[in-house]
């Protein structure tokens, strides 16, 4: 069987999307979208449960878990502005909302336990999902069976009677020479089978029928829909898996990061180089007006910080103020985004909503300011965007499972490399600049201030916009980075799961526990409380 690897659009840049979190926002409505496709978009009720020992209890709420869920069960785009309205909407449709902090004992920080009940079919689902990181989710068990869905499939589901299937003993086979089936796989489900068909297109019960040589009994039939960007394919040749297999492939082609981006990326997603660059320009577009928008100024009520990018903005170039070059603009730019996040705009989750400002806001901050062209942009971000799959394969993107260093540290070796890639730098320095930055990173922890992603996160974001600068710098002017990137990399990811948990993204620790930020806490929990009552 397949096993998920990560993908430029999948994983690194985007999804685009709006909220404070991807590991809340983004995973649950992907989640809430899954579970609302199984119950054919009719439910009467939703429980949602949280284990205690998790990251998900105290910062569902403040973080946006609950209306990532509720957007993806209303079937509403996760760019849509009535998102904060979402639960308010499903209760006005007569469906019954609890939220229970549950001791399920869940495995992963992340875990979402979601229950759909129909009460006039009589239908129930139950969706067992953890959120892994920059809202990749998977769903390890439904009603029960235990199972692997990653959403990068057409997903048909079949229950069926054990005794049917068992006299049927080749139909597996016989079904997966269908040209849309990819993978097969049969989970015992009690006295039943539950059948899941990973494809290109869901398939029907005559089709099951079909490869079965008879008419097999069918309980149950659900089909799931993608959700992410690109699906993945059972014939999945990719050029490279790691960076060090990539200088082996490179090794006679002397190609530029952005370009080998474009090869990897057209492969994983079966798609062509141009679709690839083009859905990178529309990424670009996006930012760039959300890097604007920030810019101009943003109002939200429920937030801690007012907006900060105008202020920055205004003071740029004063007498009163360190002239810091082009860090200026990048600080510009980043500050820009994290006001949009915080606003609830649209941004894009590169490779975190937690993150967004530091790759972006530091690329695309300092080719405006040097007049660069779209296409340069482009190519940047795309670099960027290969580093991402590399730390993706083999560490998180997940601050609850490696702090701050999987979030904003990532994002600063991303953006290492699109700096260099912007200069017209070589193969060699883009590897060394993110190796180099990431060595900075190892031990940020996450500690945000009265569970909102606004303190210390946007001077975190800056922080790492100032490292991604340096190490570009320093690779631009031929500094060793001594680590390869891969093991660099793997390095991150063991210093990131000895944090100890308090001080990953759970609010129980650093900043998050002194007085000043449990008073801010209080007082933000009594504002909402008082605006809902």
């Amino acid at each position: 069987m397949n096993s998920y690897f990560p993908s430029i659009l999948n994983d690194a840049i985007g999804p685009v999307m709006r909220g404070a979190s991807s590991s809340h926002v983004a995973a649950a409505y992907r989640i809430g979208q899954l579970a609302r496709d199984y119950m054919d978009g009719e439910f009467s009720s939703v429980l949602i449960e949280y284990d205690p020992n998790g990251s998900l209890e105290p910062t569902h709420e403040s973080q946006g878990s609950d209306m990532g869920l509720f957007t993806g069960l209303m079937g509403w785009d996760i760019t849509d502005d009535r998102m904060v309205e979402a639960g308010a909407h499903l209760e006005q449709q007569g469906i019954a909302v609890e939220i229970r902090i549950t001791d399920y004992q869940a495995s992963h920080a992340n875990t979402y336990r979601l229950t759909l009940s129909n009460k006039k079919t009589g239908e129930s689902c139950c969706l067992l999902a953890i959120s892994i990181g920059g809202g990749i989710i998977e769903v390890i068990a439904l009603n029960g069976v235990h199972l692997s869905l990653f959403g990068d499939y057409h997903e048909t589901l079949f229950l069926c009677p054990a005794e049917e299937l068992e006299s049927a003993p080749d139909f597996k086979t016989r079904l997966e020479q269908n040209p849309v089936v990819d993978f097969v796989l049969v989970h015992p489900a009690g006295e039943n089978y539950l059948v899941q068909v990973k494809g290109q297109a869901f398939i029907s019960t005559d089709d099951l029928r079909a490869a079965a040589g008879k008419d097999i009994k069918v309980l149950n039939r659900k089909v799931l829909a993608p959700v992410l960007p690109l699906c993945s394919q059972r014939q999945l040749s990719l050029p490279f898996r790691d960076s060090e297999e990539m200088i082996a492939y490179n090794k006679d082609k002397d190609l530029p990061l952005w370009k080998l981006a474009l090869i990897f990326e057209s492969a994983r997603g079966n798609v062509s180089e141009d679709t690839v660059f083009e859905k990178m320009r529309t990424i670009v577009q996006i930012l760039e007006k959300s890097i604007a928008q920030g810019i101009a100024g943003t109002r939200y009520e429920d937030r801690m910080y007012p907006a900060q990018a105008p202020a920055f903005k205004e003071k740029v170039g004063s007498n009163a103020f360190l002239d810091l070059g082009l860090y200026n603009d990048a600080v510009l730019a980043v500050t820009a985004l994290m006001d949009v996040k915080s606003s609830m705009g649209v941004i894009v989750a590169a490779p975190t909503a937690g993150s967004c400002g530091t790759l972006p806001g530091t690329c695309l901050g300092i080719a405006t300011a040097l007049n660069m062209g779209e296409d340069q942009k482009v190519r940047a971000m795309l670099a960027a965007g290969l580093i991402g799959v590399f730390i993706a394969g083999k560490a998180t993107f997940s601050a609850e499972l490696g702090g701050c260093q999987a979030e904003t540290g990532s994002g600063s070796g991303m953006a290492a490399a699109a700096l260099v890639t912007l200069l017209d730098g070589s193969f060699e320095q883009s590897l060394a600049a993110a190796s180099m930055a990431l060595q900075n990173t190892f031990g940020l922890i996450c500690d945000p201030v009265a569970n909102r992603v606004e303190a210390p996160c946007l001077g975190k974001n800056v922080m790492m916009a100032g490292n991604a600068l340096s190490a570009a710098n320093m690779a631009l002017a031929g500094f060793d980075p001594l680590i390869p990137l891969d093991e660099v990399i793997v390095a991150m990811h063991k210093v990131g799961q000895s944090i100890h948990s308090d001080l990953r993204c759970t609010g129980k620790g650093g900043l998050a526990t002194t007085p000043t930020a449990k008073a801010l806490e209080h007082q933000l929990a009594s504002k909402a409380c008082g605006s809902c009552c």
